[in-house]
């Protein structure tokens, strides 16, 4: 294939990272460097906020050897950030400022790596480099440990999150169940998700048998009813002696107040979350009266790379891989996405989306996932969960603890003035 003018890419990490959103720039990275009509890959430092500053991390000084130590690295390589474009019309410049160092540094793709929002902005950007006359083909990567993204079957850094929460609850329940005779009797775990409740769904993956923990999943798809809640909580603890419970943090009120609205809000414009699981431990302990501990996963969840799922770190770099194929395939605007081709055994293979129809749009549990009576998961749930979480890829491990890649940014020079 002959050079295009424009054959560096420009590759940028969006919103909250996981434990194998570095697998996906491994896959960028790693097939862009097999293919000689492809120029540099720069790395957005901490994300589209590098392209508009200029802070272009220049991968090609890297060597082949720290690129493959990104498959088993958790967090963001490059940095990633909380910025949300505006809409053309209401901050033009923001795009025309991307289109000048696009043009600047003979970038001709975009490889955007993040969630919903983070699509909307590559798609965005696709429809204005051709009103610029400067065409940038723009390819989003699919992340979100949320899993909310839809079309896809399921989202790089999910299967880690939903093995690490399934894990913890499992490894707290018998902690609780040890000591529940005559010390705490409820465990509360927060878990992430705003609007839906994957991760906190898959966290009854755990329950295999009668008793077992977690007893109770607390559901932003379900309204929360605190009578029903403490009357389950009671039953769990009456009749298995202690009651291990699993919320997510978007645990909601029939009239939409979040149980744990911070009052704030983050750069998306969204609630900043947050204590949930002591406001319903109070709750257990106001009302029932029982010794109570709670924990919330927090960045752990999101950034456990040594018990990462293996299925999702195949899925996570196969994504990166596909990013650059359809890209050199002549395709834009699009998205690579998992496709579900049979669940027992497990098959999927790699699909694509427009961007245009993942932006912005929310996937949530279905009900059918979730119990009648809103505190556990269904069969139907366990079958789609369960394959996501199958597989070990363990990191390397060196005097005792996991060995990550260690990445210097070295910056291109700066070709255009200070942006403010």
């Amino acid at each position: 294939m002959p050079v295009r003018p424009n054959n560096n890419i420009f590759y940028a990490q969006s919103g909250g990272v996981t434990a194998v959103i570095n697998a996906s720039a491994c896959g960028v990275i790693e097939t862009a460097r097999q293919h000689p009509e492809l120029g540099k890959v720069f790395a957005g430092r901490n994300g589209i906020i590098g392209a508009l500053r200029e802070e272009l991390i220049d991968t090609s000084v890297v060597s082949d050897a720290t690129i493959a130590e990104l498959r088993h690295t958790p967090a963001g390589a490059f940095g990633s950030c909380r910025y949300k474009l505006k809409t053309i019309e209401q901050n033009r410049a923001e795009y025309e400022r991307l289109i000048e160092v696009f043009r600047a540094h003979d970038i001709g793709y975009f490889f955007y790596n993040g969630g919903g929002d983070s699509q909307d902005t590559a798609n965005k950007v696709a429809q204005f480099s051709m009103d610029m006359n400067f065409p940038i083909t723009c390819i989003g990567v699919p992340k979100t440990v949320d899993n909310d993204l839809p079309i896809t079957d399921c989202c790089p850094g999910f299967g880690s999150v939903a093995k690490y929460v399934a894990v913890s609850i499992r490894e707290a329940g018998l902690d609780v169940a040890s000591m529940c005779e005559s010390s705490t009797k409820v465990f509360v775990l927060e878990v992430m998700g705003r609007h839906a409740g994957w991760i906190a769904g898959a966290a009854g993956l755990a329950a295999e048998q009668e008793g077992d923990a977690p007893h109770i999943i607390v559901f932003p798809e379900i309204p929360f009813d605190k009578t029903a809640f403490l009357a389950r909580t009671k039953a769990c603890v009456d009749k298995y002696g202690y009651c291990a419970i699993v919320v997510s943090e978007g645990a909601h009120y029939e009239d939409g107040t979040f149980l744990a609205d911070q009052g704030t809000r983050d750069a998306f414009g969204h609630a900043q979350l947050g204590g949930v699981a002591p406001a319903l431990a109070n709750m257990v302990k106001d009302a029932l009266g029982y010794k109570y501990h709670w924990a919330v996963s927090d960045y752990l969840q999101r950034a456990a790379r040594h018990i990462a799922s293996g299925t999702d770190v195949e899925q996570a770099y196969a994504m990166g891989k596909a990013a650059v194929e359809f890209a050199l395939a002549g395709k834009n605007a699009v998205m690579p996405i998992v496709v579900r081709e049979n669940s027992k055994p497990y098959r999927w293979s790699v699909g694509e989306a427009k961007l245009s129809d993942v932006a912005n749009v929310e996937k949530k549990m279905p009900r059918n996932f979730i119990t009648e009576d809103g505190f556990g998961i269904t069969d139907a749930a366990r079958e789609y969960f369960a394959p996501l979480i199958q597989g070990e890829d363990y990191p390397p491990y060196e005097n005792g603890l996991p060995r990550f890649a260690r990445m210097q940014h070295v910056l291109a020079p700066k070709k255009l003035p200070v942006w403010k």
